[in-house]
């Protein structure tokens, strides 16, 4: 399945590499719902693709962030274009998101960064990895800095203004308890990198399952703990804290107070 995750996100990657802006440039989109919640014809262009073959492959149920599709006890659930306001914007910090969910857990995850050329890769109790372009692959574990120096990712929920309060609280007592906070706007990549020990922690509200399947599941084979903001295992709910344990458990403490 992994196998098969990896070769559907980078037929969504092709899609995008394809279609890619040069920086600086802006690529037309329209508004989906909300102000500043973009879609493009590539986001919709890598979806069929990665559908495509995660249907001819294992027949399983596919849901996409675009174009939707059936749950089910096992299913596939897909972000073809995590960042679309980035790849809008020509900021090419984005991302394609490949989970496989069995009873409500990822077994399987794949996040694949188009314009980075690496790939992360995770099994349910088989650890993760990088796999950089060059065909070299590196172990990922998350990082054991103190919690003071902790440099935390996060990501604003411009969807969702009804939780901006309790977002805003949890954003300024963590750069206060944390040394620096980070929002590259695309989750699927946050976890990867938290994973992999570039950072050091992410927290969001909001978000959806496709934004966090596969990124969560690298953390915790990296041997770090994901889980909502009540410190339950729901976090594919899309309110989600994710870091090493220490700073997991402070993220935790700040979310309650919050």
């Amino acid at each position: 399945m992994v196998t098969v995750a990896v070769t559907a996100a980078l037929a969504g990657a092709e899609v995008i590499l394809r279609a890619g802006p040069e920086p600086g440039s802006e690529v037309a989109a329209e508004v989906k719902g909300r102000s500043g919640d973009y879609v493009t014809e590539v986001d919709l262009a890598s979806e069929r693709a990665v559908a495509e073959v995660l249907r001819a492959e294992t027949g399983l149920p596919v849901v996409g962030e675009e174009e939707g599709g059936p749950r089910a006890e096992r299913y596939w659930v897909v972000d073809p274009l995590d960042g679309t306001t980035n790849f809008v914007h020509g900021f090419p910090i984005v991302g394609v998101s490949v989970a496989l969910v069995d009873h409500a857990r990822p077994v399987a995850g794949v996040v694949h960064a188009p314009f980075l050329r690496e790939t992360f890769v995770g099994a349910r109790s088989a650890g993760a990895e990088r796999r950089a372009h060059d065909g070299t692959s590196t172990p990922l574990r998350v990082s054991d800095r103190p919690v003071e120096r902790a440099v935390v990712g996060t990501g604003f929920p411009f969807r969702r203004k009804d939780v901006l309060g309790r977002y805003l609280a949890m954003f300024g007592a963590a750069l206060e308890r944390f040394e620096d906070l980070r929002r590259p706007g695309a989750a699927s990549l946050d976890l990867a990198w938290t994973a992999s020990g570039v950072f050091d922690g992410f927290f969001e509200l909001g978000l959806s399952p496709w934004d966090v399947a596969a990124g969560g599941l690298l953390i915790e084979e990296a041997g770090g703990a994901v889980t909502d903001w009540t410190g339950g295992p729901d976090y594919l709910s899309g309110d989600i804290l994710a870091a090493p344990p220490a700073v997991h458990a402070e993220l935790l403490r700040l979310a309650r107070s919050a």
